[in-house]
């Protein structure tokens, strides 16, 4: 990636001045939560593209319910699902649908493990039959339902497992599973940290194959810590932890056939001390992704696993002089040809390429960065993508033909501009801010970027930010070893530049991290 303009970040608050040129903001606003701002509500498109789906919380009983509102008009449709008609649970804390939306996997009781996974009591709701089920009395890991939805598959103690909704039957898929030697469907620290993701396994588009990745740490050293609790003394928590230069787990691939009953490990080439960070399965039923990662993280391969027969092939190759962004933008087309994003020309651009990995067409180019893909419409044909065209401190939402023609700005603010999809990519969901806005939510035409409705302005925000006329954020450039750096600042009141002044500066160097000092 071209980092020539990275953000640098010149701080005297987190987001605004701490003394302001009338009345002074206390610490004690600031901790109390008086200038945060009102957010939207993790919401989900459901399939029909008109509505989608939020998880209320009732404080006042202590129950959850799953509520659809409509798109347009923003007006709550119905209740699918409200804990308060359950007898066996008060509440649930998140929930996710099967294909067909008929039936919802309930999670209650959670218990985080690191960043991103947890171990959780699930339960199925079936919405036709009001019925609702325990998948097992024991926690488990990353319960995903099978693409027909017949199926659950989950993790327990590192070993793989499935449940047949329909009789009840439990099948284990692997039984090598141990603490701190092997783990099966579920990632180490390492990919949990490092490549964000838990959940290491994949139902075919049938749901007659399930591709898992397993790791051998046996060979990693072990880290301790102490976990303080209402315990009166610590409980010591043992776990592999690889540190610079040490092994790292041995991961490999492999195919369960769910008839059969049965799994082979996949022989993906000859490949020494590697990643997976990624699988996926494409539109064909019998062909699988994936993608392996030197440890150097500069060269990647992206494999096509032939299921049928367990034979795998490189369709691509991706290498970097520092190192290759790891992504899910990847979308397969009908035709099994698909859409990837790359940094081989200096920028983040979008291309396609046809099954057999040769390259179609590179559908954006230019002097800037696709900052996020947002996915493909297959009516319109359309891809949608948040950019820097706008200038290095901006972002904008367009859309783009396949073919690289007829591209759209669909938003017309100067500042940062996000969208969020429905299903169906008819509307999204614009969250718009800049230096002197707070968010503003509204919903739009995916078709031309028109305003449907206004969601949430934050105009109270502004209304008691008033009396303080805080000092305005100034953005300018400044040049550092030859390259033209984007700098923000913001100056204290009554800002006499002959005299100094404390300064406070943020810095962070982590991964796509763009502030620097």
């Amino acid at each position: 990636m071209k980092f020539s303009k990275l953000l640098v970040a010149f701080l005297f608050a987190t987001t605004t001045a701490i003394f302001a040129q009338d009345k002074k903001i206390t610490l004690e606003e600031i901790w109390s939560g008086n200038f945060v701002q009102q957010r939207l509500q993790s919401l989900q498109s459901l399939n029909n593209g008109s509505e989608y789906v939020v998880l209320n919380y009732d404080k006042a009983n202590g129950t959850t319910s799953i509520d659809a509102y409509s798109y347009k008009t923003g007006k709550q449709t119905r209740t699918i699902l409200n804990s308060a008609n359950l007898e066996a649970i008060r509440n649930f804390q998140d929930f996710s649908f099967s294909k067909d939306e008929k039936k919802i996997l309930l999670s209650t009781e959670v218990e985080p493990i690191y960043r991103h996974s947890s171990r959780d009591i699930f339960y199925v709701y079936d919405t036709e039959s009001e019925k609702l089920s325990k998948l097992s009395d024991k926690k488990i890991q990353e319960a995903s339902f099978s693409p027909d939805n017949s199926k659950v598959a989950y993790v327990y103690e590192n070993n793989i497992y499935y449940l047949d909704l329909a009789t009840g039957k439990e099948t284990q898929v692997t039984t090598d599973g141990e603490i701190n030697s092997v783990i099966n469907g579920i990632s180490d620290w390492v990919y949990e940290e490092e490549f964000s993701f838990v959940k290491a396994f994949a139902w075919n588009p049938t749901g007659e194959k399930i591709a898992y990745m397993r790791f051998d740490e046996a060979g990693v050293p072990e880290f301790s810590m102490d976990l303080f609790g209402k315990d009166l003394y610590p409980q010591q928590e043992v776990f592999k932890y690889p540190k610079a230069g040490e092994s790292n787990s041995k991961v490999s691939l492999h195919m369960y056939d769910v008839e059969g009953g049965n799994s082979e490990e996949i022989k993906l080439g000859d490949y020494n001390d590697f990643y997976i960070p990624r699988i996926k399965w494409t539109n064909d039923p019998m062909l699988l992704s994936v993608q392996v990662l030197n440890r150097h993280q500069n060269n990647l391969d992206l494999i096509f696993v032939n299921a049928a027969d367990n034979s795998a092939a490189v369709v691509m190759n991706e290498t970097d002089k520092a190192y290759i962004d790891v992504t899910d933008n990847l979308t397969f087309l009908s035709d099994n040809s698909f859409i990837w994003t790359s940094e081989k020309d200096g920028w983040n651009h979008i291309y396609h390429y046809s099954e057999e990995g040769k390259l179609k067409n590179q559908v954006t180019s230019g002097n800037w960065e696709v900052t996020n893909y947002y996915g493909y419409d297959p009516k319109s044909k359309k891809i949608f993508y948040q950019s820097t065209e706008n200038g290095s401190v901006n972002r904008d939402v367009y859309s783009i033909r396949l073919n690289g023609k007829s591209k759209t700005r669909l938003t017309n603010q100067t500042g940062t501009n996000s969208a969020d999809f429905s299903a169906d990519f008819t509307f999204f969901i614009n969250a718009f801010s800049n230096t002197e806005t707070p968010t503003i939510y509204t919903l739009r035409d995916s078709k031309d970027g028109k305003i449907v409705r206004e969601i949430q302005n934050n105009k109270k925000l502004l209304e008691k930010e008033q009396p303080y006329q805080f000092s305005p954020k100034e953005l300018s450039t400044i040049e550092v070893n030859g390259e033209e750096l984007n700098m923000w600042m913001i100056k204290p009141a009554n800002f006499d530049a002959s005299k100094k002044y404390p300064l406070l500066m943020y810095q962070y160097s982590g991964p796509g991290s763009q502030s620097v000092s």
